[in-house]
């Protein structure tokens, strides 16, 4: 997956996302720094836009994303973690986790442990952002998705089903990819925790983040932003 990454969404404004992450780092962050990391950073193209104004890191589970993002951006320092349990030994201004990628940590208990990870490595007056997964809510199971993209030297599809089993979203994305080369088949399976709105909110309380909840976000799947309270400040 991580070699055709980017093709599957390159429709997706980072220039325009980081425009508005911009502002609301701007409105909310209390300390004085200028530090970012981002949690679940993919490839890195957030970061990409983001490295102008802050100086950033990042860190994800999959070393095949990783690389394509160390290739991206060669002087930046990125991290092999898990989100729920990773320790740099270090605090930051600014502490993202986008696109979604929250609802792999699939249990509440989990999304708990995540959310205090963050704050650890939020400085006081710092901020913690998360672009949340899918509410149980929201998430419609039985649901047909496609995705087409056509260019001269490649073509690609994915399809999936939505399926839900229990309080996880269950998805089977199949890929089909075409160069000149050849045609390879392979399927991603993805299994996102909808958490309700409530849970996000408790998470972020008990990680002594004061939240507030955006409904739009980013593209329309809302938007937590937590500010790291300071030593002693009650809650």
């Amino acid at each position: 997956m991580a070699a055709v990454y980017d093709l599957a969404y390159e429709a997706k404004d980072y220039p325009r996302e980081a425009a508005m992450l911009r502002w609301i780092i701007a409105a909310k962050k209390r300390s004085s720094g200028n530090t970012l990391l981002d949690v679940a950073c993919g490839t890195g193209k957030h970061m990409a836009e983001l490295q102008r104004d802050f100086a950033v890191q990042g860190l994800d589970l999959s070393t095949a994303l990783l690389a394509v993002a160390q290739r991206r951006l060669l002087d930046v320092t990125f991290h092999l973690g898990d989100m729920s349990a990773f320790n740099l030994g270090a605090q930051f201004d600014v502490v993202t986790c986008l696109f979604s990628a929250i609802g792999h940590v699939e249990t509440v208990e989990k999304l708990n442990a995540t959310l205090r990870c963050f704050s650890s490595h939020a400085r006081p007056g710092g901020v913690v952002i998360v672009e949340p997964w899918f509410t149980p809510e929201q998430y419609h199971p039985g649901a047909v998705h496609r995705l087409f993209i056509d260019k001269p030297d490649i073509k690609f599809a994915r399809m999936n089903l939505s399926e839900v089993q229990g309080a996880l979203s269950i998805m089977a994305l199949h890929h089909l990819v075409g160069t000149p080369s050849g045609i390879q088949h392979f399927v991603e399976r993805l299994e996102m925790g909808l958490f309700t709105h409530q849970e996000y909110l408790d998470a972020f309380t008990n990680a002594s983040l004061d939240v507030t909840f955006d409904s739009e976000g980013l593209i329309g799947r809302g938007l937590y932003v937590g500010v790291k309270k300071a030593k002693g400040a009650k809650a």
